[in-house]
């Protein structure tokens, strides 16, 4: 039988490294093993324990919840070719901009793990302890946010650092001042939906929610960042060195696979137990997930991108316009457009 439950101390767990991960001159989390592969810091047991949970819901016949970049039907501004076609011209600082803003975002995810999940037992009739929710408060919460802003005081660097460093193999340190970060990057919404739950288990399954949807955004940055830095018609004076950060960032999606791996799984057990409600009733977890799930995934796939298109592309025409032949650059510029 799968194990299913496990300690926070199993689920914070560092692998055995052969070598560490440093990358100019800074420490890094995770490490490699003896073959040279890159290992994910703090899945000794995190990715057991997750694979054991999604393979409990399956035996279970449970669903396990859509989290891909199928669900973004609106597509990136810029896209691939239109930010290579800016950067062969010169306009360099968006982009740098993005690549910071990303590490900054990065940071703030630290403060997961200062997260305390309320009790979900206490609203669940089913017994939850051999599942990801009850785990939450035992060490995915923490793992979480140690691997997005690295562990205070540690001096050792999470995704926030790794982005920074990818960033300076590129463009070099300094580049550009420091732009900054967006207040918030999820959804945040008027007034309470679940009106069925207490309102600090709303708040939490509500984030988690906005979490899951946020990192199916990154995926597809991910791939964004790749294409363009690996692309053979940018960076050209720094072949290595673009390599180099593309390898960077794929070690931080590999990192982020484990936390879509864990939103999905504990957003799916909520959504196939029976929950008890404020009002003495008994119903389903989707029943009071599905409606809101719905309006999450729309806001990010597409009322998120309606706010910003006009006003991304705006700025962007500002700057292309200031170029020599800016207009011609500006006209190649649209017709990239998917």
């Amino acid at each position: 039988m799968s194990k299913l439950v496990y300690s926070k101390q199993e689920l914070e767990a560092e692998h055995d490294y052969q070598t560490l991960h440093v990358e100019c001159g800074l420490k890094l989390h995770g490490g490699f093993d003896a073959e040279g592969y890159y290992l994910s810091p703090r899945t000794k047991h995190r990715w057991d324990a997750i694979n054991n949970w999604h393979r409990q819901l399956g035996d279970r016949g449970v669903p396990i919840v859509e989290a891909s970049v199928a669900l973004l039907t609106e597509q990136n501004l810029p896209n691939v070719p239109q930010q290579i076609l800016l950067l062969k011209h010169g306009v360099e600082q968006s982009f740098w901009d993005s690549l910071t803003i990303t590490g900054l975002i990065e940071a703030r995810g630290k403060a997961l793990a200062e997260v305390q999940a309320p009790d979900f037992q206490a609203v669940i009739v089913e017994d939850i302890s051999q599942t990801a929710l009850a785990h939450m408060n035992k060490g995915l919460l923490t793992s979480h946010g140690w691997d997005e802003g690295g562990i205070p005081d540690s001096g050792i660097g999470g995704h926030d650092t790794m982005w920074f460093v990818a960033r300076d193999l590129v463009f070099g340190k300094g580049r550009f001042p420091i732009p900054e970060a967006p207040g918030s990057i999820g959804r945040d919404k008027p007034e309470r939906e679940m009106l069925m739950l207490p309102a600090e288990h709303e708040a939490l399954i509500s984030f988690l929610m906005n979490l899951l949807m946020i990192e199916v955004r990154a995926e597809r940055a991910f791939d964004f960042y790749e294409r363009v830095i690996g692309s053979p018609e940018t960076f050209v004076d720094k072949p290595k060195e673009a390599a180099h950060a593309v390898e960077l960032i794929n070690r931080i999606r590999v990192d982020e696979s484990v936390h879509v791996a864990w939103l999905r799984a504990a957003i799916s057990e909520f959504r196939s137990f029976t929950i008890k409600t404020l009002e003495g009733a008994e119903v389903s977890g989707a029943e009071i997930l599905d409606p809101v799930w719905e309006k999450m995934v729309h806001w990010h796939a597409v009322e998120m991108h309606e706010t910003q298109k006009p006003l991304s592309i705006a700025a962007m025409r500002e700057t292309v316009l200031a170029l020599e032949d800016g207009q011609s650059i500006f006209e190649q510029f649209e017709t990239l457009e998917a």
